[in-house]
């Protein structure tokens, strides 16, 4: 992901910790613009957060035993913060104070450490099943983190943001394909890669033929059906934060119209949104009703 592992003691949050999420390379908005001025903080210290606790999952040389050792560290500050205490480390004393005043879960916390370590020890997925599980704890904490910021955070709309998270964590897969495998992951669920027989080889000599685009046009549009299922959040939520979130959904469709239009060859054409295509995006969320 390219921001580095950085030690678990004596990370401080930067001035303004949005400043992290410019670093990576994001095909969906975390903290926009478009987002009121009192959410953009929290958002990124959230993010922040994430960030960093990924990297360890990602990031470096280290063996697995020193990273699980890292987010487990970021673990004990979340239980410091659980049971009253005063946590270790700035980043953890910040997000203490913002979690208290915004009165956020911290399940959600716990739910995306669980997902980075899962990251270090798993490479291979059976079934869809285990690949919405992930999404479960890698993706969907972070939209129900941000219900609960808007004051959101009903049965109804929880589901909403499962479900976009979760399609967008998939798209995320399907675009990184490539990425995902030179680090030896593969989160295509197994048992759907030997019906469309394809192998692991194919991935490694980014070879698009065979069975490839039939694989990959089931993958696009399940992933567009679980996407449009939590689309109506998007008209739910009102004002910029509606529109931000109409502007996600519609980042989300692009990247599949992409890997559509290019018959799922993420190798030769990976997707990625381009000035036009924020204008489109941007166009469609203020148009929707």
């Amino acid at each position: 992901m390219g921001y580095g592992i950085l030690p678990p003691m004596n990370h401080a949050v930067t001035r303004d910790s949005l400043k992290l999420a410019n670093t990576h390379y994001e095909n969906f908005p975390v903290a926009s613009v478009l987002l009121p001025m009192r959410l953009r903080k929290p958002i990124g210290l959230i993010y922040a957060f994430a960030r960093q606790a990924d990297d360890f999952a990602d990031e470096g040389d280290l063996v697995p035993e020193a990273r699980l050792a890292l987010l487990d560290g970021f673990r004990k500050e979340l239980d410091r913060i659980a049971a009253g205490n005063t946590p270790d480390t700035e980043l953890f004393r910040t997000l203490a104070a913002m979690i208290a005043e915004r009165n956020l879960p911290l399940q959600p916390f716990y739910d995306l450490l669980d997902a980075f370590s899962q990251d270090v020890v798993k490479t291979r997925y059976e079934n869809f099943g285990e690949v919405i599980d992930y999404c479960r704890r890698s993706a969907n904490p972070i939209g129900r983190l941000l219900l609960h910021l808007y004051g959101e955070a009903t049965p109804r709309n929880l589901g909403y943001s499962d479900a976009i998270c979760s399609a967008l964590q998939i798209i995320n897969f399907l675009q990184d394909v490539e990425i995902d495998y030179r680090k030896d992951r593969i989160y295509f669920p197994l048992d759907e890669m030997r019906k469309y027989r394809i192998k692991e080889a194919q991935i490694a000599s980014h070879d698009a033929g065979g069975m490839w685009w039939n694989f990959m046009q089931f993958e696009i549009e399940r992933a567009r059906k679980l996407l449009q299922s939590g689309a109506p959040l998007g008209l739910v939520l009102k004002g910029r934060i509606g529109m931000e979130m109409r502007t996600i959904i519609a980042g989300g469709e692009r990247i599949l119209s992409k890997l559509h239009k290019h018959r799922g060859d993420m190798f030769n054409h990976r997707p990625a949104l381009t000035p036009r295509d924020w204008g489109y995006m941007l166009y469609r969320a203020v148009r929707a009703k």
